[in-house]
């Protein structure tokens, strides 16, 4: 039986292009003893997946060339032979970019799905994404009741859920940026950010001060750049910024400067912290049961992005990276 699968072709110089990627048929085995095979349902396009197309060290290892991609994914069991999975069991694990997976079922997690929340949310709401912005917020910015917070790419994946958990957690004042006027229209609507601004219509750093009159006290930067340093000099004293993404400048081709204002940071007596989600799976127990209880609750909402199909994959991420998907960019297979 065959399978499909994508596999990366050439190392992207800027943004990568559908000439860097190839769908490749390949055969599918059937599992061996202690084995599953795994059709997969959704799998998952991030931006950190481009920074593994660059063969630099990083705190993952680099995609290699002429292999298929790695990615998260949720899938059904079709063969077991392990008696820790089933036939129909519906699993996590990281072997997206093709329709199916197998190996050792150890690397497929059960997932036990809540009533009401489709099983896509795995890889968003209740997935990755969403617990980035639940242990950036509240661990690493350390947000308390009463802080304003800005939150950059606020309609996507990880700033729409960190906007609604500052919401939930009691921020005196929400800020959003995000890439068009529709999109700006979203977050302040239903993601329920007390402000927000489109990023193109002017110069960042005056833009926020006119969101933030009194200042910020906590930053969610999923942009870097031209945000990062607007956001250092809204800065109040104490001010706390937690570092997930810079996607203002994985496509760059030459180093792109730092903030012009780090000075700052010593009067203000601020801090910049970056951080890996997946070092802090200790939490996974508390965000499933707080975001899952809001999402069940009607506390929060999302959206998905949805392309069909393993051929249109590469679509899919090249869309997310230039910001066309609203919440979480999604591949159903």
């Amino acid at each position: 039986m065959k399978t499909r699968e994508v596999h990366l072709t050439a190392r992207p110089r800027g943004w990568p292009t559908a000439d860097d990627f190839a769908l490749v048929e390949v055969e599918r085995p059937s599992p061996g003893d202690g084995e599953v095979l795994v059709r997969n349902l959704f799998m998952s396009v991030d931006p950190y997946m481009r920074g593994r197309m660059n063969d630099v060290k990083s705190y993952v290892p680099p995609f290699r060339l002429g292999e298929v991609m790695t990615g998260r994914a949720i899938g059904e069991v079709v063969e077991s032979r392990s008696p820790d999975l089933a036939e129909g069991d519906v699993v996590l694990h990281e072997l997206g970019w093709r329709e199916h997976a197998w190996g050792p079922a150890k690397r497929f997690r059960p997932l036990t799905p809540i009533e009401g929340v489709p099983l896509s949310a795995y890889l968003g709401a209740l997935g990755m994404p969403a617990l980035t912005a639940y242990v950036g917020l509240l661990d690493i910015a350390e947000m308390k009741e009463g802080d304003t917070v800005f939150v950059s790419g606020a309609a996507g994946a990880v700033g729409s859920m960190a906007g609604q958990i500052a919401r939930l957690k009691g921020a005196r004042r929400v800020i959003g940026s995000a890439g068009s006027d529709e999109k700006v229209a979203y977050v302040t609507g239903r993601l329920g950010f007390d402000t927000a601004f489109n990023y193109r219509s002017g110069p960042v750093h005056r833009l926020l001060a006119d969101s933030a009159p009194d200042g910020v006290d906590v930053y969610f930067d999923n942009v870097g750049g031209d945000h990062l340093e607007a956001a250092i000099g809204a800065f109040n004293r104490g001010g706390r910024a937690a570092l997930c993404g810079a996607i203002s400048v994985y496509n760059a081709t030459e180093p792109p400067p730092g903030p012009r204002n780090l000075a700052l940071l010593v009067g203000k007596r601020a801090t910049l912290k970056g951080f890996i989600v997946t070092d802090w799976g200790d939490r996974y127990d508390d965000f499933v049961r707080d975001v899952g209880g809001w999402i069940r609750d009607g506390k929060i909402t999302f959206e998905e992005t949805v392309f069909d199909g393993v051929d249109h994959a590469v679509e899919a991420f090249l869309a997310m990276l230039r910001g066309e998907n609203l919440g979480k960019m999604i591949v159903r297979l």
